[in-house]
């Protein structure tokens, strides 16, 4: 009989199966485990901890920012998911210092050798984007209240289908109280 976590790996590996299971164990890998263990390094002020996960978000957001454009045409190489496991593994594993190796030998060099060009490009789109956001400040201002009322309203609605048996307020009891008391008073004169 196998064991659960065989089961997960073999699920993981097999290559004949649904790439789905792969491409949310990428995700995890990727981004919710390095979320956690930057959220420690931040709290524990482990300076260490913070440089090693600062260097693995510059690799991972390269590697992400390259993904974009190559996606379409690498996702349909085999094992192309599992390679980007197994890399976002390598990044992340103490032992390897994947992120720090890829940094120093890729990453490095090329934002060197780049940075007064990337410079004035970011120098360039933060203009632009604060041109943008005086320009538009009140119909930004719009689409934040309209945001914020379609997500109370989503919330109370959720929160009503998990509690449903909490007595929700109704808006119409103005109303509807002094006709009950009307229907009770009738009811008992009947009696």
């Amino acid at each position: 009989m196998a064991l659960p976590s065989q089961v997960g790996l073999g699920l993981l590996l097999c290559p004949l199966g649904s790439n789905i299971i792969v491409r949310t164990a990428s995700c995890s890998i990727g981004i919710a485990l390095p979320v956690y263990k930057t959220f420690k390094a931040i709290e524990e002020k482990d300076q260490d901890e913070q440089q090693r996960w600062l260097l693995y978000w510059a690799a991972y957001g390269s590697f992400s920012l390259a993904e974009v454009f190559a996606d379409k045409l690498l996702s349909w190489f085999p094992l192309y998911h599992h390679v980007k496991f197994a890399f976002l593994v390598w990044l992340q594993l103490p032992s390897a210092n994947g992120a720090k190796n890829l940094y120093m030998s890729h990453l490095r060099p090329f934002l060197l050798k780049h940075q007064a060009i990337l410079d004035q490009i970011v120098d360039f789109i933060y203009s632009q984007l604060s041109k943008f956001v005086s320009a538009h400040q009140a119909k930004i201002q719009f689409a934040k209240t309209i945001s914020l009322e379609i997500l109370t309203s989503a919330y109370q609605f959720v929160r009503g289908m998990m509690h449903p048996m909490q007595k929700q307020p109704n808006p119409n009891a103005a109303i509807e109280g002094p006709l009950r008391r009307i229907e009770e008073l009738e009811s008992d004169k009947e009696d």
